[in-house]
């Protein structure tokens, strides 16, 4: 049996805005799955990303947790800083391969980004173990220039070299056999691992991984809305072809739907994600009698190791969802999934009231709590979901472009429960909230307010 080695990029190359939470709840979900790797976003605010780093590393401690190494010793320096705590730790260098990204990037030739690569390894080498040379472009690049550059990072000290297919330019049968030539030119001893990374831009990056693993490969790279082979092929492929093409893997296959699931739900919700969960998860309805106790053996009962203040604000929620109808499992996953996953609040909705017909303007009132003290606007306008967001923009002071607006409905009946899903964009960079509700209008309201704390949470 061949085991495959598989590193998961989705917190490293997912720009969709996580916060904190967010990040923390799906390394954590990565580590239950069983994946090898789990790729760190690299270090661009170092208090905030050096914390995310330390955070994750306290608790993941079967998976390599590997962070970008940037293009100096001082970054590589922050980055082995950040990863002095994690149980296993991995310095991963990101270098052009091909002549455009070397001169573009770079405004090197091959010569002096060899020497470069040569350089960067031996720094990371001597502050971490285990070093990882990225050669992106890899299948545009001069086949010698880039053998140079393994074997400089090789002599260095790297223990794993990476090839990409960033554009996605090779066949499955072509990116296999251009490995091995480069194994060969490159006379890569059999101790050091050798990755892939294909773009998904054919819809061939599955194909030409396998491929290339079956080959000889050793690992590869996977995240879930990356751009690359997606996680949940990857898993599927794993899971149904492992007998027949002899290869293993350490990934929990009796909960990868639900893991998967609640990850794609993460970055930005799916339609189908609680019937995807159902199957797994058992059957159980609570009600407004149910205490805390109940509620918490549920969210166990589910998968979920949440701390004790997600379970609170999962209770909170939970109590003025059950006030109004029982909660089934499908209502209580996507209680958990909005809930324990935010940022602290700046902002926290009270009530409001929402004024429309087909005779009359539409008009809300909306009050919240910010630092315990109770703000409250009122505005008009096209609908009663515009004529709430732009309360809130009054209340704030503040105008996002608004991203994309989704709702969509949980459960079903007439007491069915609702999600709306707001990104709001800012400086160029996106952020999500969720809400529930029975009513949709209160669903928009909480998710527009949950991205807007994201927002405000960044930029203190």
């Amino acid at each position: 049996m061949k085991r495959v080695i598989v590193a998961d990029t989705t917190l490293h190359s997912n720009a969709t805005g996580f916060g904190f939470n967010e990040s923390i709840e799906i390394a954590r979900q990565l580590e239950k799955l069983g994946v090898d790797v789990i790729e760190l976003p690299p270090v661009i605010n170092d208090a905030k990303d050096v914390l995310l780093i330390k955070t994750v590393a306290s608790f993941v401690k079967s998976c390599i947790l590997s962070v970008d190494g940037g293009t100096s010793a001082g970054q590589i320096d922050v980055a082995a800083n950040a990863l002095s705590s994690a149980e296993k730790g991995r310095i991963r260098i990101s270098l052009p391969a091909s002549d455009v990204g070397m001169e573009y990037g770079f405004h090197k030739k091959g010569p002096a980004m060899v020497k470069l690569t040569g350089e960067l390894i031996s720094h990371a080498a001597s502050k971490c173990a285990d070093v990882e040379l990225c050669a992106l472009d890899a299948t545009r690049a001069d086949k010698n220039t880039l053998a140079e550059m393994i074997k400089a990072a090789i002599s260095a000290g790297a223990r794993t070299v990476t090839l990409y297919d960033n554009e996605g330019i090779f066949f499955p049968d072509e990116m296999s056999a251009f490995v091995s030539e480069i194994r060969e030119i490159a006379d890569i001893p059999e101790e050091v691992k050798i990755g892939i990374c294909c773009s998904d831009i054919t819809g061939m990056s599955a194909a030409s991984s396998f491929t290339v693993v079956r080959g000889g490969a050793d690992l590869i790279k996977t995240g879930v809305g990356c751009g690359i082979t997606e996680l949940k092929t990857a898993t599927q492929i794993l899971r149904t072809c492992k007998f027949h093409s002899a290869l293993q893997t350490d990934i929990d296959f009796t909960s990868s739907g639900r893991i998967i699931s609640r990850i794609e739900w993460i970055i930005g919700g799916r339609e189908d994600y609680a019937a995807e969960n159902q199957s797994d998860s058992g059957e159980f309805v609570l009600d407004s009698n149910d205490g805390i106790e109940t509620v918490t053996a549920a969210v166990l009962k589910l998968g979920y190791d949440l701390s004790e203040d997600d379970i609170k604000k999962v209770y909170d929620e939970f109590k003025r969802i059950a006030a109004k109808k029982s909660v089934s499992v499908k209502e209580m996953e996507a209680i958990i999934a909005s809930s324990a996953l935010q940022v602290p609040p700046t902002y926290t909705l009270e009530q409001y009231s929402i004024q429309s017909g087909n005779i009359m303007t539409s008009s809300a009132q909306i009050n919240m709590t910010k630092d315990g003290a109770t703000v409250t606007g009122i505005a008009v306008g096209d609908g009663p979901i515009d004529a709430a967001f732009r309360t809130i923009e009054q209340i704030t002071g503040r105008h996002f472009e608004l991203d994309d607006f989704q709702i969509q409905a949980i459960t079903e009946g007439h007491e069915a429960m609702g999600s709306a899903v707001v990104k709001l964009r800012v400086g160029g960079k996106s952020y999500s909230g969720k809400g529930l509700s029975t009513d949709i209008i209160g669903a928009s309201i909480r998710a527009y307010i949950s991205a807007l704390n994201k927002i405000l949470y960044e930029e203190a």
